[in-house]
């Protein structure tokens, strides 16, 4: 995947949940540690991190880093984690979500620009702890 196509599903999220009854923007692909910002249908600020996968793995990887900074930011704010992954669609909200226990996995030290791994600590989500699922038949 591209950094271009990631960009692209991120805004087709955004497009789809501002449907649902969703207030949402695009971070625009810059360097913030979220991809998406505005209101739930409930009218409370959030803003969202998003994954899009290749692959299907039955627990869903978040880096301890990324949740640490959504976690910063100010208590009221909604926390979401959406990852897609060929069997479907996840949507975690993290800030009432009890947190797995830490786990250490080699991964891309970046998304997209080099080959190069590192050792990360990360969150495996199971599915079941995902608020919203869509399952891709």
């Amino acid at each position: 995947m591209t950094i271009k196509q990631i960009n692209k599903y991120e805004q087709a999220v955004v497009y789809l949940l501002n449907f649902d009854g969703w207030d949402l923007k695009w971070s625009g692909g810059g360097f913030e540690h979220y991809d998406a910002e505005g209101k739930t249908p409930k009218g409370f600020d959030c803003k969202i991190e998003m994954k899009f996968r290749n692959k299907y793995y039955a627990t869903k990887m978040l880096e301890k880093y990324k949740y640490d900074k959504l976690m910063e930011l100010d208590k009221s704010i909604v926390k979401l984690y959406f990852v897609a992954d060929p069997k479907g669609n996840y949507l975690y909200w993290l800030n009432d979500l009890e947190m797995p226990n830490i786990e250490k996995k080699y991964c891309p030290s970046t998304s997209l620009w080099n080959n190069k791994k590192e050792m990360k600590e990360v969150y495996l989500l199971s599915e079941e702890m995902a608020a919203r699922v869509h399952f891709n038949d």
